[in-house]
């Protein structure tokens, strides 16, 4: 990094140590964090979108929509995640590759050969003549894909229960008034909706934050692949030998995911403060009786 540590063989120290952390491996494991931040900021409203989507169909009035929304929610919930996880990058990456395998390759030639999965050069996504960026986006974006799939369907279950929660005579006044049943969910339906759902909201945020360890059975080099990578013990092959120091990386990993979880609560209290004034709910009377007294 520096022309000081150009021989870290010839340093002892706080020297030593300043070129150890700040090497072109440990720049990696520190855009790392970015990474998982990243993928947290882009599926969270994913997957909120997909059980928005699963909640409204859940309660359509037109039963084969139903049903989709309804088995939705209960086919992921009821498969364990790492599952979902490893199986839906799997899937889409071999869809996508037999899809186009249909226009570039000779389609006389089996995509199934065996137990293998072959397709011609021409179809593999990214293509191996693309930058290594692309690759990684690739595996992100396959990555953002199933953490979505999942807790989407997690998302429609709170969603669907907190428009259950809305007061039904709420909604019989708006329809009294000559509402339509879209003027009613937009109006006074989803408004009211995200003062039941925060707190199962909130739970499944916590979740998916500490979800994204399960990032390097991806193939993602998240930070839980670069502190298994810097943190075993290096022989004097390498730049800068040392020891089994795996318990000092994992352990500002666990600083790093408390700090964002702590962070996390406190917005969430200030938003369900927010969200609860005015409204009949418990947080929302005791607000008012606060305010009262």
């Amino acid at each position: 990094m520096f022309q000081q540590c150009a021989d870290p063989k010839a340093l002892e120290g706080f020297a030593w140590l300043m070129c150890y952390l700040t090497s072109g491996k440990h720049l990696l494991f520190y855009a790392s964090f970015g990474t998982v931040l990243g993928l947290l900021a882009i599926t969270a409203p994913v997957a909120l979108l997909f059980g928005f989507g699963g909640a409204m169909a859940a309660r359509s009035r037109i039963a084969p929509l139903r049903w989709l929304g309804r088995a939705y929610a209960a086919v992921v919930r009821g498969v364990p995640d790492i599952i979902f996880f490893l199986f839906v990058p799997i899937a889409m990456d071999q869809g996508l590759e037999w899809l186009r395998s249909r226009f570039y390759c000779d389609t006389s030639v089996p995509v199934r050969q065996g137990n293998e999965f072959l397709v011609c050069p021409a179809a593999k996504l990214p293509l191996s003549t693309s930058p290594e960026w692309m690759h990684e986006i690739y595996g992100i974006a396959l990555a953002v894909t199933a953490f979505a799939l999942v807790f989407g369907a997690f998302a429609a279950n709170v969603l669907y229960g907190a428009m259950q929660a809305v007061p039904r005579a709420q909604l019989e006044t708006a329809e009294a008034y000559g509402m339509t049943p879209r003027q009613i969910d937009r109006r006074i339906l989803i408004p009211q909706m995200w003062t039941y759902a925060l707190p199962g909201l909130s739970n499944l945020w916590m979740i998916l934050i500490k979800a994204t360890p399960l990032l390097f059975l991806l193939g993602v080099e998240d930070i839980v692949y670069w502190a298994r990578e810097l943190g075993a013990s290096k022989t004097s092959a390498y730049a800068y030998p040392h020891g089994d120091w795996r318990v000092w990386y994992f352990l500002a990993i666990l600083v790093f995911y408390l700090l964002m979880t702590w962070v996390s609560q406190r917005v969430i209290d200030r938003l369900s403060r927010r969200l609860s004034a005015g409204q009949a709910t418990f947080a929302g009377e005791t607000m008012r009786r606060a305010g009262a007294a």
